[in-house]
């Protein structure tokens, strides 16, 4: 008897679990009330890198005369024709995703689900009128949402959301940017190329404050961003806003009380932008899916709980992606993988999600991108550990792309020389860390990369030149 498989969320990873099961002989049905895509490619990682790509490549324009180009006059965005150029992509990546759907015979229905059980999806399509979908297991993907800030609520207008921000018709002239985490960083670099004076307002004490990021890397980035003339308030949180006319006039204040961090004297004080981007996280979305109908339980903040096989507390409910949470990786990759292990299990499998060697990719710039353990979570497990990093700026791929900034950092055990962490900061950074992630989960040691053969000139040289560095046996680095 065929499996019937209802899965809610088209995103990366909805509709990887939708593929995968049909793939193994389902019949599958995937509902979405957004199109297909989810945030990743409608509102997140797609849109912000083709905002990112045309920030980049006017920042070389105006960087050109070092590469011997002469020009007049000053290079001008149209956000008009960057909208439309996001539009193309993002169509054209959809398209791509109902091909796949239609090549694996998974039906795809649009509209806003809610469970009506264990076995039952209701469906309501935007054109009106309810249908109900079968199912004998049912998985869960829908996603997640910006979250506001209760002093800052979105409006849209002055107070806008990530949402938001990729679909602003002019660039604004000033910026003020809640949150330094990793979209918040983001769009900080892309706003200062595109020629808005932005502002960096962060509560904790350095920007990407995340564990899976290493702190010298916060402290480069740190440095571009004052290269660039981004101004970064630390310790800092925003408390109001007043609005005149167009205009946003916001107070900014300490982030604990003054006896609290040392920070004695610092005081409130006021900024006045054009717009205020609240990126300070993300929320449980959407809120009327009804998953208690099925039984399934969620934690006080609307996060589903599942165990390492992706199952809810209901039989044949399972949930992946952004709606598990921030105690799990929040990416789109993560979501896909865990989409995998979902579907597999759904169709009677056995699998369990490893979250150990997950890579992580930051578009700033220079790019940030790093997976395993840091240097301080490492010793905080119990390893006796040996780190060493190396400089862009001794691999000769970085001089002749102009684009010097950053470095590279690895992580072992010292007893054996095994890889625990890959941590770089630079040019296409997102790109080489994938090299770092196979090393990590293989479990290389210093002595495997160090005597693999890289292309040279490439920016991959820096993997053997961190690892020759580790050894003991610097060359370039």
């Amino acid at each position: 008897m065929t499996v019937r498989i209802c899965v809610v969320g088209a995103g990366p990873g909805g509709y990887a679990a939708a593929v995968r099961a049909a793939q193994m002989g389902a019949d599958v049905t995937l509902v979405d009330r957004d199109g297909v895509g989810g945030t990743c490619l409608n509102r997140g990682c797609v849109p912000t890198k083709v905002m990112k790509h045309t920030a980049e490549v006017l920042d070389k324009i105006g960087r050109s005369g070092t590469l011997g180009i002469r020009m007049d006059g000053r290079a001008e965005v149209s956000m008009v024709d960057v909208l439309a150029r996001k539009a193309r992509v993002i169509q054209d990546q959809a398209r791509g995703i109902h091909n796949l759907l239609r090549s694996n015979k998974v039906q795809y229905v649009a509209g806003s689900a809610s469970l009506e059980g264990a076995d039952r999806v209701r469906v309501t399509p935007p054109e009106g009128g309810v249908h109900e979908v079968p199912a004998d297991r049912i998985i869960l993907a829908p996603g997640s949402a910006p979250t506001p800030l209760a002093s800052l609520p979105f409006d849209g207008e002055s107070v806008i959301s990530s949402n938001d921000a990729l679909e602003l018709q002019e660039i604004p002239e000033t910026l003020l940017i809640v949150g330094a985490g990793v979209i918040g960083c983001e769009f900080a670099f892309i706003f200062s190329a595109l020629g808005t004076r932005v502002i960096l307002a962060e509560a904790l004490p350095r920007v990407l404050c995340l564990p899976s990021v290493e702190a010298d890397c916060s402290k480069v980035l740190q440095r571009e961003m004052k290269k660039r003339k981004i101004q970064v308030m630390l310790n800092r949180t925003v408390s109001t806003i007043d609005r005149q006319g167009k205009r946003c006039v916001v107070s900014v204040g300490p982030a604990v009380l003054p006896e609290e961090n040392g920070a004695g004297g610092e005081r409130t004080e006021t900024v006045t932008v054009d717009k205020v981007l609240v990126c300070i996280g993300r929320r449980a979305e959407p809120d009327d899916l009804s998953v208690e109908k099925a039984g399934v339980k969620t934690d006080g903040h609307g996060w589903i709980r599942v165990d390492a096989g992706m199952a809810t507390d209901a039989p044949g409910v399972y949930a992946i992606g952004d709606i598990l949470g921030p105690s799990k990786p929040m990416l789109a990759h993560v979501a896909s993988a865990e989409a995998a292990v979902a579907a597999e299990n759904a169709m009677g499998g056995d699998r369990r999600m490893d979250y150990a060697v997950v890579p992580n990719a930051i578009f700033t710039t220079p790019e940030i991108a790093c997976v395993g353990l840091t240097e301080a979570l490492a010793v905080e497990q119990g390893y006796v550990v040996k780190a060493a990093k190396v400089l862009f700026r001794s691999i000769a791929k970085a001089h002749i792309l102009d684009e010097i900034a950053g470095e590279a950092k690895i992580v072992c055990d010292a007893s054996d020389g095994r890889i625990l962490g890959v941590h770089m900061i630079g040019p296409h950074a997102t790109d080489l860390i994938g090299e770092g992630a196979l090393a990590v989960r293989m479990g290389c040691t210093l002595s495997d990369l160090a005597d693999t053969i890289h292309a040279h000139p490439t920016l991959g040289e820096i993997y053997p030149e961190v690892a020759y560095k580790a050894l003991g046996r610097s060359l370039h680095g």
